[in-house]
């Protein structure tokens, strides 16, 4: 799959493609299985995959049984495709591709369209009582924009993937809510004064329901997810929790208590300020924006240590111009680049963060950048891996 097939995480733009006829002939092909599922349709800048887990494992939790697509994955590709938080088996990501590999070399089909309809086709086939589809990139021309369902979530908008879904916020919003549906509810995570009125206007326009879950009752819940930023997470599963319950879903209190108290465990999410060591401290997060890393990094500086060692790497078609600035001048820096194509050159990462007087060290692999730290951290130190979501798979 990944050596004959394109695949857009790996190689960058020239890999992406803006057209949902692939991914409609495919689904026509394998007999329309995403038109037999429900579905909730999760998309936005941050937070959608957090989001995504917190709905199924709430769902798995009121007794149903659930799919989940997500991506991009960690280790292993079949992280993407999963019903109650056990992975595809490796048969059927053979027995999928051995029975319809003509059909994907014949179309050039791309590695996402190919792994949606491979979704798509297991969920169906396996029954599930609901899906949960996280949006690839954007929204409105994203492969598994072809779903109608139940409800769609967009979390928040911010400046990501500039190159294909816009250089504005207004841009990049009408894109993401490419995924409203007609006469179906969205819920919008966060209230965005400059662009509130676009998904106000597309839900007018297909005559759909809108909810501002910030705007709505608190709910002040426990979760096993930590870092200050899930709250608004779970803010928005849970608004959209109760719409499904008005729909005669059967989702208790105790279910969503549960459910929460839960995520990791029902759905085997990682890399989300995942603690991989306690001594010294060592915290990795996926967070690669502005938006993101922003509250990554207070909820850093909110803890107690003595020295700070970060081990960071980005892709080469990030803009790092305001997210260098986000970062402390009194850390101890380990440049790294992700091993793919698309990883940005450590030598140039470390030259940008020079220039901003954030010094450290370029290396040759997330794996001795990390190494490095860790020898160079004393127990009340804290050591924290990001900067990629490609740099925490190499070392979760």
């Amino acid at each position: 799959m990944f050596n004959k097939l394109p695949v857009y995480q790996n190689s960058g733009a020239f890999k992406y493609k803006v057209d949902l006829q692939n991914i409609y002939d495919l689904s026509n092909y394998l007999g329309n299985p995403h038109l037999k599922l429900k579905t909730i349709h999760v998309g936005g800048t941050n937070g959608k995959g957090s989001t995504s887990h917190i709905l199924s494992s709430v769902l798995q939790e009121s007794g149903y049984k659930v799919g989940l697509y997500t991506s991009p994955h960690l280790k292993d590709f079949r992280e993407r495709i999963k019903i109650n938080g056990v992975c595809i088996a490796k048969e059927n990501v053979v027995e999928f591709i051995k029975s319809h590999k003509d059909y994907f070399e014949a179309k050039k089909l791309s590695f996402f369209e190919m792994t949606v309809g491979m979704a798509f086709d297991y969920f169906n086939n396996q029954e599930v009582d609901i899906a949960i589809i996280e949006v690839g990139m954007g929204g409105r021309l994203d492969s598994t924009n072809i779903i109608i369902p139940e409800i769609s979530v967009i979390t928040n908008i911010g400046l990501d993937h500039t190159k294909f879904l816009g250089n504005t916020l207004f841009e990049i919003a009408n894109e993401k809510a490419g995924i409203i549906k007609k006469g179906k509810t969205v819920i919008i995570g966060e209230t965005q004064k400059d662009i509130s009125d676009v998904f106000i206007n597309k839900a007018k326009e297909l005559n759909s329901k809108i909810i501002f879950a910030d705007q709505q009752k608190i709910y002040n819940y426990t979760s096993d997810l930590k870092g200050s930023y899930q709250k608004k997470n779970i803010q928005t599963a849970i608004c959209a929790i109760k719409e499904l319950q008005k729909s005669n879903w059967s989702i208790s209190e105790e279910s969503i208590i549960s459910g929460l108290l839960k995520v990791e465990l029902n759905t085997g999410f990682i890399g989300r300020w995942t603690v991989l060591n306690k001594i010294p401290l060592t915290i990795c997060d996926t967070a690669h924006n502005k938006e993101g890393l922003k509250i990554v990094i207070s909820d850093i500086l909110a803890l107690n240590f003595s020295k700070m060692h970060f081990v960071i790497g980005f892709v080469n078609d990030k803009s790092l111009k305001e997210i260098v600035d986000l970062f402390p001048k009194n850390a101890i820096y380990y440049f790294c680049k992700p091993s793919i194509e698309r990883g940005l050159d450590s030598d140039e990462l470390q030259s940008i963060f020079e220039s901003k007087s954030r010094f450290g060290t370029s290396y040759k692999s997330v794996y001795e950048a990390l190494k490095s730290a860790k020898e160079n951290s004393k127990d009340n130190d804290l050591i924290f891996i990001g900067g990629s979501t490609f740099v925490v798979s190499e070392i979760i």
